[in-house]
């Protein structure tokens, strides 16, 4: 079974990839991901706070290097990051000699500013390919949608003219008109776009009154979100496009593969079950193909997208108005879809 795909100008063996994650880290790690069929390595972010962090601590050093011995200490530690700038770009490098298949690294930040640099940095130690991870939460009144925007489209030109490698951008759903912005993110060079970035919403500890930050692995529910835009998008721009957050099974990745995903990275199942997942899933999907009379991945690809669907309608309003209509009261029994009972059910069975 052919399951070849094209990502960001590579041809891939299949759409599997291993996403943004602390196992990138570890060499041994990532080959042993690489060994179980890993068809991309994407490297977690190197952070603007970083970047800017360093040169701050660099130019307080500075000032006071000449005076006494203690000032090696004014720098604050940032125990939080776990590769500094310059770990970073080594890192690449690192990753570049250990595996064959491309390393993807990542920018994240909000501001059009010198830690920009850092594109041309990662492009100059090796890396294949870059997300430009767009991660912010605009809580300003007098931020306007256009000035978010706008911003963004700054960075991504500024990183176009400084690195040569491909540039994808790593998107969150809430923007007030996706389409648009995503269009105007192809005519501002992007190679390729992410969907979607997970937001690590924050928790409230009632009884010690202070904010309670925790991870939550993914689910295969928040894979219907990233379905809905990949459909959409797939039918509007001529770009590579990527899911991550929400794939777990193999109908995962075919229903991304469907909706216009060109790769599928995964990173909550692989840290759940291993490496070995990558080829237990890519062995599923060559069988669920075969068994339903595909001959490639490509045949399959964007078969249900915004503009090769049986009935776009389910992808835009009429979806709204047609799951909350499935939904009947009964008189008796649990209510079912539909209007069914569970009597109903157990009389037809």
């Amino acid at each position: 079974m052919d399951l070849s795909t094209r990502y960001l100008g590579f041809t891939l063996p299949h759409p599997l990839m291993l996403g943004a994650s602390p196992l990138v880290d570890d060499l041994d790690a990532v080959r042993r991901a690489e060994d179980a069929g890993a068809a991309a390595i994407v490297m977690h972010s190197l952070f603007e706070e970083q970047i800017t962090h360093e040169h701050d601590a660099a130019r307080q050093l500075g000032s006071h290097e000449d005076s006494f011995a203690e000032a090696l200490y004014f720098s604050p530690h940032r125990r939080e990051f776990a590769l500094g700038p310059d770990q970073y770009l080594e890192q690449v490098r690192r990753l570049k000699d250990a595996v064959r298949v491309p390393v993807i690294a990542s920018l994240n930040g909000v501001t059009n500013r010198g830690w920009l640099e850092y594109a041309r940095l990662i492009d100059q130690a090796g890396a294949d390919a870059l997300e430009l991870n767009v991660y912010r939460v605009t809580t300003s009144p007098d931020e306007t949608a256009e000035t978010v925007e706008r911003q963004t489209l700054d960075m991504l030109r500024s990183v176009k003219s400084l690195a040569k490698i491909p540039v994808t951008v790593k998107l969150s759903p809430f923007y007030t008109a996706l389409s648009n912005f995503a269009g105007r993110l192809v005519d501002a060079g992007a190679d390729g776009l992410v969907l979607f970035n997970r937001f690590y919403q924050p928790d409230i500890d009632v009884e010690e009154l202070e904010v309670d930050h925790h991870l939550e692995l993914s689910s295969s529910s928040e894979l219907l979100l990233r379905l809905r835009w990949l459909a959409i998008l797939s039918a509007q721009v001529n770009v590579s496009l990527a899911v991550t957050g929400g794939v777990h099974s193999p109908l995962d990745a075919i229903k991304a593969v469907m909706a216009g995903a060109d790769g599928v990275q995964l990173v909550s199942e692989i840290l759940k079950n291993g490496p070995q997942r990558f080829g237990e899933l890519r062995a599923r999907i060559a069988e669920w193909l075969e068994a339903h009379g595909y001959h490639s991945l490509a045949q399959m690809q964007k078969s249900m997208n915004l503009a090769r669907c049986p009935d776009p309608a389910v992808y835009e309003r009429a979806n709204y108005m047609r799951v909350l209509n499935s939904w009947r009261p009964s008189r008796a029994g649990s209510a079912r879809p539909g209007g069914r009972t569970a009597s109903s059910t157990r009389k037809e069975s």
